[in-house]
């Protein structure tokens, strides 16, 4: 309890019966689901729009149960090399379907008076928006062939160079202090009391990366090449546009959110450069210091028996059900808490509405902060206590969505905690969600300019580590403007 999660809600280890039994399943599904698209007619579109929909349903829990396992496990420990095959196997055998998907789909778009269909059945009512969405799918499908070599071709491609990156960064060695820690735990110092700590911090975690920045230049460089070939074959004119339909989101939307965002760059920017001189610093703020905490109060720290308690009961006045969530999660291990090597970076939550349950992944380092991270993660948590008894197709949600209950929880925490407290820990506590702020809108608009010049440009070069870091330090330079100090920027972010 308290430490690292418990998977044998899943299986009891690589060689549980269970796990090789599920396999097995899966593949005679599997089979069973391409002989079924193969010979698909229109004699009675209803009884098979159900067949198949069932068989998928079937396939989707099965497929999540065992990928779920796998990746939480490789999460945890990126070392794991127990579930490498098993992955890998995995990922070919669903890969493999990617040609009957598109044939469904077509198959759907070919059935007359399809709202009358769907309207005959109390199952295919149920998935009346699951089957719009196919239809509009469809006009940005390739042909059958195309998805099938594509899915296939994405394993040993997008996928793997995704996973290494995920690999190097979970386990590259960080020099610190003369000895070794890991990058996860030097990121946390960057909240530490100790001004020179948090200096020394910054320059060991620039200084690991470029024991890995070929590597990950290559991989970054793969991943966008093919996701640039992606949204040609599929008839988008870049990958925002790709990424923006996946997300059923209106490039107006996020056109009038990005014009919001820079009208508002000047006021984080005057922020900055306030707390950067507060903090003695006359050329801007350097990077090392941006989660510096404000007011003479010492910073609180928790544990995480502490945490518990603390979300339980700020929770509860809101939602019961939501607290008693939280408290299933920490007291039946749903949670993987502290940073070790092999150890995946950040935070995230794995929703797992089969088990009506989820996992939570974190770096836990004992600031406020951290509460409020497990307070997001839970957040995502409780979105699944909602859809669990969703039909298995209609569990999936875009990012828009996935976002408001975790920041919904991240503002109950930190509006009661600047309630409650007072002096300068009051200061301390607003300072902190106005930094909090100046991520979200400043930092995170710095990717979006990252991410955006790096997909152009991949169209026609290759961009080598100093490239990449000088699109990284423009794009800082641009969101950030002169509240940075240029001296002591991030290159690698």
């Amino acid at each position: 309890m308290y430490n690292e999660w418990n998977l044998n809600v899943f299986y009891n280890g690589i060689d549980d019966p269970a796990l090789a039994a599920d396999m097995e399943k899966l593949e005679k599904l599997v089979a069973s689901y391409k002989e079924m698209v193969a010979n698909l007619t229109m004699d009675d579109p209803r009884a098979t729009l159900r067949k198949v929909l069932e068989t998928k349903e079937e396939m989707s829990t099965t497929t999540r149960r065992l990928g779920g396992y796998f990746s939480l496990r490789r999460s945890a420990n990126s070392m794991d090399s127990e579930v490498s095959a098993y992955q890998t196997k995995l990922q070919a055998l669903m890969a493999g379907t990617a040609k009957e998907g598109v044939m469904f789909e077509k198959y759907v778009g070919k059935v007359e008076n399809l709202d009358a269909v769907i309207e005959s059945d109390d199952v295919l009512r149920e998935y009346k928006f699951y089957f719009s969405q196919v239809l509009s799918s469809i006009e940005h499908s390739m042909s059958d062939e195309e998805e099938a070599l594509f899915a296939q071709m994405n394993i040993s491609g997008g996928q793997s160079w995704s996973n290494l990156v995920s690999h190097l960064t979970a386990n590259v060695e960080v020099d610190y202090k003369g000895g070794k820690t890991t990058l996860s735990a030097i990121r946390g110092l960057a909240e530490s009391d100790d001004a020179a700590e948090r200096k020394a911090a910054y320059e060991a975690e620039l200084a690991s990366y470029a024991k890995i920045k070929d590597s990950i230049a290559y991989a970054l460089n793969s991943i966008k090449a093919q996701a640039n070939l992606e949204a040609k074959m599929r008839g988008f004119e870049n990958p925002l546009e790709m990424t923006l339909n996946q997300s059923r989101m209106e490039k107006a939307t996020l056109d009038a959110m990005l014009t919001a965002m820079r009208e508002y760059l000047p006021k984080f920017q005057a922020y900055l450069k306030h707390k950067a001189k507060l903090l003695g610093h006359e050329n801007g703020m350097p990077w090392y210091d941006l989660f510096a905490a404000m007011g003479n109060a010492s910073a609180k720290t928790y544990t995480v028996e502490e945490s518990h308690s603390y979300l339980v009961e700020h929770f509860a006045s809101f939602a019961p059900d939501l607290a008693e969530m939280v408290d299933e999660a920490f007291k039946n291990e749903w949670i993987d808490f502290y940073p070790r090597a092999g150890k995946v970076g950040g935070a995230f939550c794995s929703n797992l509405p089969f088990l009506k349950q989820s996992r939570i992944l974190t770096n836990f380092c004992g600031m406020f902060g951290n509460v409020v991270t497990l307070a997001h993660e839970l957040g995502h948590a409780y979105h699944g206590l909602q859809i669990q008894d969703h039909r298995p197709l209609n569990t999936g949600y875009t990012m828009p969505v996935a976002e408001t209950a975790s920041n919904f929880n991240e503002l109950i925490i930190v509006n009661d905690a600047i309630a409650k407290s007072e002096g300068e820990e009051k200061i301390q506590l607003i300072e902190s969600q106005i930094q909090d702020c100046t991520q979200i809108i400043v930092d995170i608009y710095s990717r979006f300019l990252f991410e955006d010049e790096v997909i152009r440009r991949r169209n026609d070069t290759f961009l080598f580590p100093k490239d990449l870091e000088q699109i990284m330090l423009d794009a800082q330079k641009a969101a950030f403007g002169d509240a940075l100090d240029p001296d002591y920027m991030h290159p690698w972010m």
